[in-house]
């Protein structure tokens, strides 16, 4: 995936769980909690346009570290919506799969970052 299909999904991503978070019934709590995982999903996509303006190879992996804990913590209101019966896992899961899996990118993206810093043969 390039770095700008990824600036497109994470985008995606902050605007599908925006229009979600519209449908959550009002209450204080719910609303809280919708404001808390908008917070977060739109997050991860200001956090990955920063990935991509960084300045070194260390920023990079400073960036990456943001964007990882905003999609994490997009999963973990996710799961409260539903574990809370807030919202039905019919709605929240597909969002669910799709923090886990920028999650599990943005991992990876930082793993082989940190393996090319290592690297002997790294210009």
């Amino acid at each position: 995936m390039t770095p700008d299909q990824l600036k497109a999904r994470t985008k995606k991503f902050a605007v599908d769980v925006i229009r979600f978070a519209k449908s959550i019934p009002k209450d204080p709590i719910h609303d809280e909690i919708a404001s808390q995982l908008t917070d977060a999903a739109s997050s991860v996509a200001a956090h990955y346009r920063a990935v991509c303006r960084a300045r070194s190879h260390a920023d990079f992996i400073n960036k990456l570290a943001g964007a990882i804990e905003e999609a994490d913590e997009s999963a973990l209101w996710l799961e409260i919506l539903s574990e809370a019966g807030i919202s039905p896992a019919s709605i929240t899961t597909p969002l669910w799969r799709e923090a886990d899996e920028l999650t599990r990118i943005l991992v990876r993206s930082r793993e082989t970052a940190r393996e090319n810093q290592q690297s002997p043969n790294r210009k």
